[in-house]
């Protein structure tokens, strides 16, 4: 008996049909791509336990993501993804690792997809996911041939955008639902909100700071006590000091690193005015501190200098939890609320 089967009655499972048919899962449930959290063994447990795990490229290089889905297929044979950012400078190497291991998904995010990876991704045999922050972008990625959107609110943790998930959904799932699988993502930690958003016309959900203190997260202990200790208004969002600098806004969870974030910041400015950094080199750098910050947290444990990237929901994070129990917790919860409507 399958995940969805054991876990939910038959009307999720219908709400989840046109999702898990596109992802190969068994319930539409993504884990959010999270640097130095989401690789082998959170993104195998999550596909193991009838999500749909997806692995966090990040800055990694082309070796790096070679070995790290290597690993993963290890662990498991049940489908996952590989999230890669569209501004990394070997984004076409990347692709073609992917298309090596026969990757059967891959989500494009951080800005628009560059020239040609699109037809790149097509030709391995790929599906294609892309990040829609507002409805005409929806609409765009769509023309340009992408097989799905992610909706992600403002309430996620790490990059996030402006606007919040309940508006976007109201926004976006109306108009294009019908055309390509939606995911909504952003602030969700409970099954009673994953109903909602189906019955919307989503074709499932993303999660990241509900897994983040899975059992079989990698993410240090002090890291994880952080998110049991945090509320909602604890995650809160980085400020740009400088307009000219456009560093897309992370949500975490306030301490010492965000302070040092604004000196960054200051510093690549001061880069940029000197015309010592190109933009996009200067946005690199912003990069990768993030990159270096959450390792930092997430790796080593320093809680007060590293990045602790959570979103709002963390309030909803209390324990740590085997992955396999988070999703079928999500799923009564989903299901109870549907079958009181």
């Amino acid at each position: 008996m399958n995940q969805i089967s054991s876990t939910a009655a038959p009307r999720l499972h219908q709400l989840m049909a046109r999702g898990a048919e596109f992802l190969g899962s068994e319930t539409t449930i993504l884990c959010g791509a999270m640097s130095w959290v989401s690789e082998r063994h959170l993104v195998s447990a999550i596909s193991n336990a009838g999500g749909f795990g997806l692995i966090a490229c990040g800055a990694m290089t082309p070796e790096l993501l070679d070995t790290e889905i290597a690993e993963t297929k290890k662990r498991t044979s049940k489908p996952f993804g590989v999230n890669l950012i569209t501004m990394h400078p070997q984004l076409m190497d990347l692709i073609g690792i992917c298309a090596k291991h026969q990757v059967t998904h891959i989500v494009l995010a951080g800005g628009l997809p560059p020239a040609g990876s699109l037809d790149a991704i097509k030709a391995s045999g790929a599906k294609v996911i892309c990040f829609a922050p507002a409805l005409s972008l929806a609409k765009k990625l769509i023309r340009s041939g992408v097989d799905a959107l992610v909706i992600e609110g403002m309430e996620a943790g790490g990059h996030i955008g402006p606007v919040s998930t309940s508006v976007l959904a109201q926004e976006i799932l109306p108009e294009v639902a019908e055309q390509v699988p939606v995911f909504v993502a952003g602030g969700i930690g409970r099954g009673e909100a994953i109903a909602a958003y189906l019955e919307m016309g989503a074709s499932g959900v993303q999660l990241g700071t509900r897994f983040a203190c899975a059992t079989e997260s990698i993410a240090h202990e002090n890291f994880k006590k952080a998110f049991f200790r945090a509320s909602a208004r604890d995650a809160i969002a980085s400020v740009q000091i400088d307009p000219r600098l456009p560093v897309i806004p992370v949500r975490a969870l306030k301490n010492a690193g965000t302070e040092l974030f604004t000196v960054k910041q200051r510093e690549v400015a001061n880069l940029l005015d000197e015309g010592i950094v190109a933009m996009g080199e200067a946005q690199l750098q912003i990069e990768h501190y993030w990159a270096g910050a959450l390792r930092r947290a997430v790796i080593d444990g320093d809680v007060e200098n590293g990045s602790l990237m959570a979103g709002q929901s963390v309030g909803m994070v209390t324990r740590e939890e085997p992955v396999a129990e988070i999703i079928a917790a999500l799923c009564r919860e989903a299901e109870s609320a549907l079958s009181s409507r």
